[in-house]
């Protein structure tokens, strides 16, 4: 590690490995996602550990996705006091809430898990078209959307983990 690494990877890098997995958890619900980035530490700039998440998240199975996604709240219904949740889905307003809330419930009954969209700076309506559109593709067709926009989703979030000198309480 070189003294050019962000607060927030600096700490990624010192932490042993088991705090290690739980900064990679807040990121990712997938163990074998969080087990190969923290593996290739340590981490001189951001592009690098961009660059482990998408090589990590390239290699997730079926299951390691389920996993992923087991973390992420239904589109409509934030996680009740967690920052990430409300600050990613801000962009929807609250009588828009129950419209989305229902679609998700009808895209899990026919997908078998939650609609994962990367919902920051995404309006309601956007969402809206993206659960309608995406709610008869075929199994292998959305399993690869999901993996792209989780992708999107763990970059947005090592963005700000690498910034981060300590928890961000909000």
């Amino acid at each position: 590690m070189t003294s050019s690494a962000s607060p927030g990877l600096a700490r990624l890098n010192a932490a042993p490995a088991p705090a290690a997995a739980a900064l990679l958890h807040e990121v990712c619900a997938s163990v074998a996602w969080g087990a190969a980035v923290a593996a290739r530490r340590p981490y001189d700039r951001l592009d690098d550990l961009l660059a482990a998440s998408d090589t990590a998240m390239a290699a997730l199975t079926a299951a390691d996705l389920r996993e992923a996604m087991a973390g992420h709240p239904p589109i409509g219904r934030p996680t009740p006091g967690d920052p990430a949740s409300a600050r990613e889905q801000s962009g929807v307003e609250v009588s828009e809430r129950a419209e989305l809330l229902a679609l998700n419930l009808a895209y899990q009954e026919a997908h078998g898990h939650v609609f994962l969209i990367c919902a920051t700076g995404a309006t309601g309506a956007r969402i809206r078209a993206a659960l309608e559109a995406r709610l008869g593709n075929d199994e292998d067709t959305e399993r690869e959307i999901v993996r792209a926009e989780l992708g999107k989703i763990n970059r947005i979030r090592l963005g700000r983990l690498a910034a981060t000198a300590q928890e961000d309480p909000s």
